[in-house]
């Protein structure tokens, strides 16, 4: 009865625009990922596409639609870190997240592909993920770009530039939402990718250490860039390496407004990394670090946050030795921020909440996992202000679902994102529904 109460509210949720009505979950399990933290049962309150309420005794406002909640758990909508959702379809037949073209690298900025239309998205809003951040795919391949099972295959710059500067960077990723509509684009330029190790070595001409120089050698260009701009546009400046739109895209990272977003994932190369960021005083991401725990004190003391994988523990290559299922609860430890993504970076990014679950078996704390999949991915990528968890102000992103949503056979009754109930199917279902019965009459196009 309950199921039949919640379904037809949010039907009627859904006639209705969400900037007109007042919404109020009640009675349910309540996970803020917020100071608030566990609400054992409490009340959600959305008003004109935001949170206008949090807490356990709260009254729900005259005229507001109710939606009962009791016996289900409550939290925000999860953010998935490191995706390629509205970028990608079908991989063998092409996507909008890799380049190669000798004028662009940094330059290449995911925002400009994205199709809200996209058949994975609402396969990844079924998962309860509301947010992803697109992040393009490094050339050089192997796991210095950290690819994703179904999508791993390696990539190499193209061009004939010998110099091959521009493969050094992979471009721009972009914090997107899920909702239905024709822009979902939420925040560009959040992260500049960089692939290190054995990726990056690839790019470089085949060695660590002539990535490392390539590198410093581009951040010169772009420094002499900034103070001579004048003399560019007029020719009057020493040649460099990249082209125009390279230089202006790395001005934020060399300014420390845009951070790097490092794929790497061996000790040393962990280690190389945070030295590298130090000398040339830029900010750092860490996506991957495999062997990440073994240098935990010194990314927490640096203050770098990582996205990794906690299901990644194969030694699959030398870079991968010390891979460890401990890995996120030891970073965690040690005072490191720590983001979970999924296990692909679209067709199984809603595997995102196993991985989570799984890493808090492995001894990461229940509320730190839920963190790694909401609130922390908002905190590094700079737009915690308006989502990653349920408190007053932000923007509306909630789930609803049957039971712990690291549980696999939990699934989310109700998606709203900024407010707005989200539509509980997908091309997938809707695919399931027309054919699991041809007792009766057969589709149109399917005669008998």
């Amino acid at each position: 009865m309950r199921k039949l109460a919640l379904g037809l509210a949010l039907s009627l949720t859904l006639a209705a625009p969400a900037a007109a009505e007042t919404v109020a979950i009640v009675g349910g399990r309540i996970l803020t990922a917020g100071p608030a933290g566990e609400i054992p049962q409490g009340t959600v309150v959305i008003r004109d596409g935001k949170i206008a309420a949090v807490g356990a005794n709260l009254s729900p406002p005259a005229g507001a639609r109710i939606i009962d909640a009791r016996g289900l758990t409550v939290t925000p909508g999860l953010v998935a870190a490191n995706a390629h959702l509205g970028a990608v379809e079908v991989r063998a037949l092409g996507d909008d997240v890799a380049v190669s073209n000798t004028a662009i690298g940094a330059a290449f900025d995911v925002q400009y592909g994205l199709d809200p239309q996209s058949t994975l998205i609402p396969v990844a809003r079924l998962a309860g993920i509301t947010r992803a951040i697109v992040t393009p795919r490094a050339a050089g391949g192997g796991t210095g770009d950290h690819m994703h099972g179904d999508e791993g295959e390696d990539l190499t710059a193209g061009g004939g530039d010998d110099s091959r500067s521009h493969a050094l960077f992979g471009g721009q990723a972009a914090v997107i939402h899920l909702g239905e509509g024709a822009d979902i684009l939420m925040q560009p330029k959040v992260g500049m990718v960089v692939p290190f190790g054995g990726g990056g070595a690839r790019v470089a001409g085949g060695a660590r250490g002539a990535q490392i120089v390539a590198l410093k050698a581009v951040f010169r260009d772009v420094r002499d860039y900034m103070r001579n701009r004048t003399a560019y546009d007029r020719a009057g400046l020493r040649d460099l390496a990249l082209s125009k739109s390279d230089l202006e895209a790395l001005i934020p990272v060399i300014e420390g407004r845009t951070p790097i977003i490092a794929r790497v994932s061996k000790l040393s190369d962990i280690r190389m990394v945070l030295k590298f960021a130090r000398e040339e005083r830029v900010k750092l991401i860490l996506n991957g670090a495999e062997e990440g725990w073994m240098a935990a004190a010194e990314i927490a003391q640096a203050g770098v946050p990582v996205i990794l994988n906690p299901l990644t523990d194969r030694p699959e290559n030398f870079e991968m030795l010390g891979a460890t299922l401990e890995n996120a609860a030891r970073l965690h430890a040690a005072g490191v921020t720590v983001v979970i993504e999924g296990q692909g970076g679209a067709h199984r990014v809603r595997e995102m909440r196993y991985n989570a679950g799984n890493a808090a078996a492995y001894g990461l704390p229940y509320a730190a996992a839920l963190a790694a999949v909401t609130i922390n991915p908002a905190r590094v990528f700079g737009v915690a202000d308006r989502i990653g968890s349920l408190e007053p102000g932000k923007e509306a992103d909630v789930v609803i679902w049957t039971g712990d949503p690291f549980e696999p056979l939990s699934q989310p009754t109700a998606v709203f994102i900024r407010g707005e109930a989200q539509p509980m199917t997908s091309r997938q279902l809707d695919l399931r529904d027309r054919y699991k019965d041809l007792s009766g009459a057969y589709p149109v196009a399917y005669p008998r």
